[in-house]
């Protein structure tokens, strides 16, 4: 049987170690790597793909939602597990947008910790329940609103809710548990489910568009500074600055419907 390759990156070596002991005790496990940081993490797995990978939200020089960013870019189809100290819905939100397949406690009981890191491996994203706390539901309503401006500056290229997802949030929001929420919208809980993964690849597809974005933007001044007139004016071609947009909107396009597709 192959074995599933896990990376461990946290600054705790006790809480590092443990759950390489709890791994250890396991056949169908090896722990291929560890770290006390996310920056050397980013480094080791690119190097040698796990096929999962468990690091902290909390790092000094790169966060865990940076980090996960980055894997995620590189190596779509690794997972990562994301661990806090205790679930606040924003911590939780940054991991969900950032396509962590996870987000659990340091204290998670370690039969429970064996489950999760076995269903990622094979493609699932326990991170889609998160989505049904009123709180984190909220956070997802706001941040497609947040975007709406930004969206219109790039042609609509960014994802947005439907009519349905909308509603299942609202009655997520309300408080309503899954078998409300199946009753006052006629559907089924594999439905909820299925909308709530959609929901979160919009999330994951926009955050990674908008860093496409941000480094854009960033890019333009050195653009605008490769010509000068003679008079000592710095300037840009009309078909230069458009051959840019043009790039910029392809690969946008690109990744939403790599993203969107998973």
């Amino acid at each position: 049987m192959e074995k599933t390759k896990v990376f461990l990156s946290d600054p705790q070596v006790l809480f590092r170690e443990g759950i390489h002991f709890i791994l250890s005790g396991e056949d169908d496990f090896e722990v291929t790597g560890e770290t006390t940081g996310n920056e050397e993490t980013i480094i080791h797995v690119t190097a040698s793909p796990p096929n999962v990978v468990i690091l902290s939200l909390k790092d000094p020089k790169v966060s865990g939602t940076t980090a996960t960013r980055r894997i995620k870019r590189d190596l779509p189809t690794t997972a990562v597990i994301m661990t806090v100290a205790d679930k606040q819905d924003e911590d939780v939100f940054s991991a969900i947008k950032s396509g962590a397949s996870a987000c659990i406690t340091k204290d998670t009981d370690p039969e429970y910790l064996l489950d999760i890191i076995r269903v990622v491996a094979q493609g699932s994203q326990p991170i889609i329940d998160e989505l049904l706390t009123p709180g984190v539901a909220g956070m997802v309503q706001a941040e497609f609103r947040d975007i709406a401006t930004l969206n219109e500056e790039v042609g609509n290229l960014l994802a947005s809710l439907t009519e349905r997802e909308t509603a299942l949030l609202n009655s997520i929001v309300a408080g309503n548990d899954t078998d409300q929420i199946a009753e006052k919208l006629a559907t089924t809980e594999e439905n909820i489910r299925r909308t709530l993964r959609l929901i979160v690849n919009k999330l994951v597809s926009n955050e990674q568009s908008r860093a496409l974005i941000e480094a854009a933007q960033r890019s333009l001044p050195s653009i605008i500074q490769a010509r000068e007139d003679g008079l000592g004016n710095k300037y840009v071609t009309k078909t230069e600055f458009n051959d840019f947009k043009d790039t910029l909107m392809e690969r946008l396009k690109s990744l939403i419907g790599e993203l969107t597709s998973s």
